[in-house]
């Protein structure tokens, strides 16, 4: 085996050499490094001395030439849907109405926004829930506008089909109001006076004036809405809809009419459903503004009066804090078990005004006997507990007040035509003059008012139509909250509950109302040759529904073949709710079996306010499964409920509910907040503040200044933008392949895109 040398180790002097070496060209290598700084020191010298130079020439020239040219900063004239102009030069200061000009119609004529139903891209579709016709939008609506074209333009963006679609409510309580005070305001009429058809061409007149201010509105926002698509729930497509609706709802035998106690809006002259009663609980005697009262009204008050018994047994001492609505007595309600009357039974009272006799009923449902004198005056035509009793023991239904609220001839003659709460007065004074006041007392109550109109709302007996909601209520629960087979989600979570509450807890919808505005009701009484009573719904079984007068009047007489008789279409239309809640699958063209009912339906996401959700939201789910075969869309989000900055809800000053006192201290309130009018922030700065709050709680405190902060912000976009460009170069232009990802960021945190 050969031997491996090992290798030789260095000497101390070869150490020495390499050192020295190593030194030597570290020297070296430093002596080029200070070359090298010198020769650049001179470049950069020379370099400032030539700027310098150059800048002495232009400010020679713009010397010789006079200051900017602004109409380099101008945007010049662009042709209504042209692909917008613009000025050689970026303005040196952001200004909204500059920026966000022209635009919008050249979106909309290029057709960006419309959706195509045979297109193979996944869809994503919402529709906007529809802005009443009344007036013009207020800072809601942005909201709404503002949270929903962020996700849209986000799902355009991502590739999706999206199908955002325009609408608006015709709001028939609403609408009829507002109208009617115009008319009241500029010619001192009633829509009485002027007739139906004629009120009705008021109406439209004034839906043509404001729907365009609206639509206005919503393009002024940059909503990237399908305007092909663009519908009104009262157009003739909408309206035929509904009929169908309505149609095939009575023939399942879940729309039916009856004569039950409904709540009564004296102002409105209507009935309104029981979600759209706003209760106040009062804690004592407590006056009140009621409308068409000159004084204020007391409530909170527990009256005490004795009604005499017949054959000289003595009295009976009852109680109420509606003393006035005795005038409709029927009969006094004792416990079976309460010894204090068993010796009434079978006897009467004596009503003091009129004599009409008034049987003592024995009802342990209604009657607490440790409670007061355990003796409780009965109104089955004025109160919901009482319309019960009357019903259990087959009593007199007697109804004391017009539709206006004033006392009718039932009441007497001492007390016909007062108003109902000056009859309050009467009544007491006459119960006093006659021996039989027992006193009054504060007493806790609540008190139902009309959230349309504030009116204090009377319970009046009234022939309706109602839906049966039972079986649709049921499916809606079970489409939110059966885990296994959930078919729709609510956002936030915290609002399921109240889901399940409302619809576990339903009752029957009144959907009939006394209005002209709407869509009127199909259906159309009978009234034959031989019917004793000519009155119209004196007979309840003499109604047709039909999607027409031709149609109603071949269903009328295969019903009474052989039988003269006449028909009249009922005069009252339907809950404005029920055309809402036919919306999802209107716009889409039901009940027709269109292209864009196969490719739009069912919608993918509902966003709007939580205090609808009842009103609105569960009625589209109940009336979309039952009528579309699956809920309307697949997910709720529900935004928070928008209040000025010191938690006020937002109303619209003029053309409201306020009165001249609540309008006087509102107006008051802003010439204070802003005592220099509030300054043009643009949509993009006010889209970016409303969107921001959104992560906060159910409440929105909109501060002004946060709008102008963006507006602030926006200016400093805009100035890093024109930095940016000045360095670039005339002749630059992007890439055709940058990511599409920025963008999308941005519709994600809220712009428009302008």
């Amino acid at each position: 085996m050969a031997l491996v040398e090992s290798e030789a180790q260095p000497t101390i002097e070869d150490l020495e050499k390499k050192k020295k070496k190593e030194e030597k060209a570290r020297e070296k290598e430093l002596k080029k490094l200070k070359a090298a700084q010198k020769a650049e020191a001179a470049k950069l010298q020379a370099q400032q001395v030539s700027n310098a130079s150059k800048v002495g020439k232009r400010k020679n020239i713009k010397k010789e030439a006079g200051e900017d040219n602004p109409e380099d900063y101008m945007d010049p004239d662009t042709p209504a849907g042209e692909k917008k102009h613009l000025s050689s030069q970026m303005a040196k200061q952001y200004n909204p109405i500059a920026v966000e000009k022209s635009w919008y119609p050249w979106w909309e004529e290029s057709g960006f926004f419309v959706a195509d139903s045979s297109s193979i891209k996944p869809p994503f579709v919402i529709v906007l829930p529809p802005p009443n016709v009344t007036g013009a939008l207020h800072i809601g609506h942005a909201l709404t506008c503002s949270i929903q074209d962020t996700i849209i333009r986000w799902r355009r963006m991502s590739g999706y089909n999206t199908l955002w679609v325009p609408g608006m409510d015709h709001a028939g309580i609403a609408t009829q109001v507002v109208v009617e005070k115009k008319i009241m305001r500029e010619r001192r009429l009633t829509r009485h006076d002027l007739g139906r058809e004629k009120f009705l061409s008021e109406v439209w007149d004034w839906k043509n004036e404001y729907g365009g201010a609206i639509l206005k509105q919503l393009r002024c926002l940059g909503a990237s809405l399908d305007w092909s698509r663009e519908c009104f729930t009262m157009d003739e497509k909408r309206s035929k809809a509904v009929v169908e609706a309505f149609v095939r709802l009575y023939k399942e035998g879940l729309i039916y009419r009856d004569l039950r106690l409904v709540n009564w809006d004296c102002v409105l002259r209507t009935a309104i459903s029981d979600i759209e009663v706003d209760y106040i609980d009062i804690k004592e005697k407590t006056l009140l503004k009621v409308p068409g009262y000159q004084n204020l009204v007391e409530f909170g008050v527990l009256t005490s009066f004795a009604y005499p018994l017949e054959g000289g047994l003595g009295e009976i001492v009852v109680a109420t804090t509606r003393v006035e609505t005795m005038l409709g007595d029927t009969a006094i309600a004792v416990h079976p078990e309460d010894s204090r009357y068993s010796h009434l039974r079978g006897k009467f009272a004596i009503h003091p005004f009129n004599g009409r006799k008034l049987p003592i009923v024995f009802d342990p449902i209604l009657v607490d006997m440790n409670f007061g004198t355990g003796a409780v005056k009965i109104t089955p035509a004025h109160d919901p507990n009482d319309f019960e009793v009357g019903k259990r023991h087959n009593l007199d239904f007697i109804n004391i007040f017009t539709d206006d609220g004033k006392i009718n001839s039932n009441g007497g003659l001492g007390f016909a035509g007062m108003p109902r709460f000056k009859a309050r007065e009467a009544v007491t004074a006459a119960l006093q003059e006659k021996g039989l006041y027992r006193g009054a007392k504060a007493n806790e109550m609540r008190l139902g008012l009309c959230s349309r109109s504030n009116e204090v709302i009377e319970p009046l007996i009234k022939p309706q139509w109602y839906v049966n909601c039972n079986s649709m209520a049921k499916q809606a629960l079970d489409a939110v909250m059966d885990i296994e087979n959930r078919k729709m989600e609510i956002i936030p979570k915290q609002y399921v509950a109240d889901w399940k509450r409302w619809l576990e807890n339903i009752r029957d919808w009144c959907i009939s109302r006394q209005l002209w505005w709407g869509h009127r009701i199909p259906a159309w009484y009978v009234t034959l040759d031989d019917d004793e009573l000519k009155e119209r719904g004196a007979y309840n079984d003499h109604w047709v529904v039909a999607r027409n007068e031709e149609e109603a009047q071949l269903e009328a007489g295969r019903i009474y073949a052989g039988k003269e008789f006449k028909i009249s279409q009922d005069p009252d239309v339907l809950d404005t709710w029920f055309s809402a809640g036919l919306f999802p699958l209107t716009v889409l063209g039901w009940p027709d079996d269109t292209e864009d009912l196969k490719a739009f339906y069912p919608t993918s996401v509902l966003e709007t306010g939580h205090d609808i959700l009842f009103f609105w939201v569960a009625r589209m789910v109940m009336l979309g499964i039952k009528l579309g075969g699956d809920v309307p869309f697949r997910k709720v989000y529900l935004h928070p409920m928008i209040r000025d900055a010191h938690g006020r809800l937002h109303k619209r000053l003029e053309e409201g509910n306020l009165d001249s006192t609540e309008l006087k201290v509102a107006k008051e309130g802003q010439v204070k907040d802003f005592p220099n009018g509030i300054p043009g922030c643009g949509a993009d700065a006010l889209r970016f503040a409303l969107v921001s709050y959104t992560a906060q709680s159910d409440k929105i405190n909109l501060d002004i200044q946060r709008v102008v902060g963006y507006r602030q912000w926006c200016n400093k976009l805009w100035n890093a933008v024109r930095f940016a460009m000045s360095k670039l170069g005339d002749d630059y232009s992007p890439s055709k392949n940058t990511s599409s990802r920025y963008l999308c960021h941005l519709a994600a945190s809220g712009y428009s895109l302008y």
